[in-house]
């Protein structure tokens, strides 16, 4: 019984997190790019929050749309430097 408890205990919780994905408030993204929720706090300051995004992964951000109005988002992508060399930066053959 105490088992069976354990697993709907663990099916609940595991079901409650998969709701978290998604477009949430502020920015969502990955090493590819992402979207910002526009706001006109946003909308002065949108090119550094994207470049610090992409900067932990060594990359540039180039913003694609820009939606001024409420509930829309500022898509931009992730993309190399031209002039970046993983293997003079010392990162393995694997980058």
């Amino acid at each position: 019984m105490r088992w069976m408890l354990a697993v709907a205990l663990a099916s609940t919780s595991f079901a409650a997190f998969a709701g978290v994905a998604g477009p949430g408030p502020g920015l969502t993204g990955n090493d590819t790019g992402g979207i910002i929720q526009w706001t006109p706090e946003t909308d002065r300051i949108y090119r550094e929050i994207a470049a610090a995004h992409c900067a932990r992964w060594n990359r540039l951000a180039g913003i694609t749309s820009v939606h001024r109005a409420y509930g829309e988002y500022i898509g931009f992508r992730c993309i190399y430097d031209r002039r970046f060399d993983p293997r003079k930066a010392g990162f393995p053959l694997y980058y």
